[in-house]
This record gives structure tokens, C-alpha cells and sequence, in this order.
């Protein structure tokens, strides 16, 4: 047992009564429970069953012996009631105690000046993991956003300009043909001459037309509206 414990036997802690406390602890730890630091009241006389302080991830644990040693008393408190943590450093020891959210306020003196330390430092950080926690049920979710510097330029693609549609235009186009007059090729219907299938077509030839770039949008609407009117 004290090989197991033995690292919170670094400031002085009475072997003994850290042996003493870790034999019950066993049965006292909850699931995933895991022991943080053991502080022990070192009183100016011959203490012989000393009053401890344990943390633990899940609380915080007053351990009293009593009936000169043979039972001892166990008071915990979870670290969501705790409201706050204190330390007095006095000329023989520190003074740590603690209040609740009930009011309730907990104190054990005669605790050395470094175990009081160390155990109001690990307080405030189970305090501030329960005010702040860092995602213990859920899983960050990390978006990368591509780093594009001010300095960056796009680069400029050569552009040739077309003059003749007929050099882009396959030979075999059904494309219709495009007037500026309000007159219509020979052989042509019109508009309202049309069937509901080639005004369908129609209307998808002159899409095909400002896909290509043949014809501006707002040609294009003025087509689609007077097609969707005839139909």
C-alpha cells in the first residue's frame, strides 16, 4: 500500500496515517475515482491520529479518526457544491478550508504550508474544469479553413475573343437563329404558331444559347417570358 501511494508522501505526510487512510480508500472510491493528493494536519504536539485532507477528481474527503484509531469518520463533499476554497498560512501551519453552496463552512488547521498549497492549487483546478469543461462528453469538431494570404494574386488566364459565333457553333446547332427585327426567317412560325413541345424546345434552345454566352441574361429572360405566356 505505501508503494502504491508513495508519491503523496513527498511533503512530509505522516507514513502512518497515509497508510491508514489509503486502506478504507479502496472501498470509498467511486467509478473512475481517482486520488489526487492526501494532505495531512500536522499538529505543534505528539498527534498520534491526525486529522486528513483527500482530493480527488470527484470531491473532496474529511478523514477523522476516532476510537484511538480503530474507526474514522468520512465527510465528503462533490465538487459541484463547493462555492470556495481558502488558505491561511499561519506561523505553525495553514488553515485550508472550504464553503458550500449551502453555506456551510469546513476548515482544518494545522496543515503544512506546502500540503495546504497543494491542495488549494488542485481545488481551483477541479473548480475551474467544472465551470469550464474541455469537451469530456463531446468531441471537438475542428474546421480547417484554408490560409489564403492578402498577398496572393489570381492568376490572370489569357483570354481569346471570339468575333464570329459560327467558331464556337457546332455546324449541326438547332439553335434558333437570333433577330434584332421584329421579323422572323422564311419558313419560320410563329411564336404563337408553336405546339407546347416546340415551345418547350424553343425555350431550351435559348438556354443552351446563354450557356454558351450567345445571349445575355437579361435576353434570355425576355425570351422565357414571352414563351412561358404562350404556354
Amino acid at each position: 500500500m505505501k508503494e502504491q501511494f508513495k508519491k503523496f508522501l513527498n511533503e512530509e505526510q505522516d507514513p502512518k496515517a497515509i497508510e491508514k487512510i489509503t486502506s478504507k480508500l479502496n472501498d470509498l472510491l467511486m467509478k473512475n475515482e481517482e486520488i489526487g493528493y492526501i494532505a495531512v494536519q500536522k499538529k505543534p504536539a505528539i498527534t498520534v491520529f491526525p486529522d486528513s485532507i483527500v482530493m480527488t477528481n470527484k470531491r473532496i474527503i474529511i478523514c477523522k479518526p476516532k476510537n484511538l484509531g480503530l474507526s474514522m469518520d468520512f465527510i465528503d463533499f462533490t465538487w459541484d457544491v463547493i462555492d470556495g476554497t481558502f488558505v491561511k498560512e499561519n506561523i505553525l501551519g495553514s488553515e485550508f478550508s472550504f464553503s458550500t453552496k449551502t453555506e456551510l463552512q469546513v476548515s482544518i488547521d494545522y496543515i503544512p504550508k506546502i500540503q495546504a498549497r497543494k491542495i488549494f492549487t488542485y481545488a481551483k483546478e477541479q473548480l475551474d474544469l467544472l465551470k469550464n469543461p474541455k469537451g469530456n462528453n463531446s468531441e471537438e469538431i475542428k474546421i480547417q479553413v484554408p490560409d489564403y494570404s492578402p498577398e496572393e494574386s489570381v492568376e490572370e488566364m489569357e483570354t481569346e475573343e471570339v468575333t464570329n459565333y459560327a467558331e464556337i457553333m457546332p455546324a449541326s446547332s438547332s439553335f434558333p437563329e437570333i433577330t434584332t427585327a421584329n421579323t422572323l426567317p422564311v419558313g419560320e412560325k410563329k411564336s404563337n404558331e408553336l405546339s407546347q413541345d416546340e415551345l418547350f424546345e424553343k425555350l431550351q434552345n435559348y438556354k443552351r444559347l446563354l450557356d454558351n454566352g450567345l445571349i445575355l441574361q437579361g435576353e434570355y429572360d425576355a425570351f422565357k417570358k414571352e414563351i412561358l405566356s404562350l404556354m
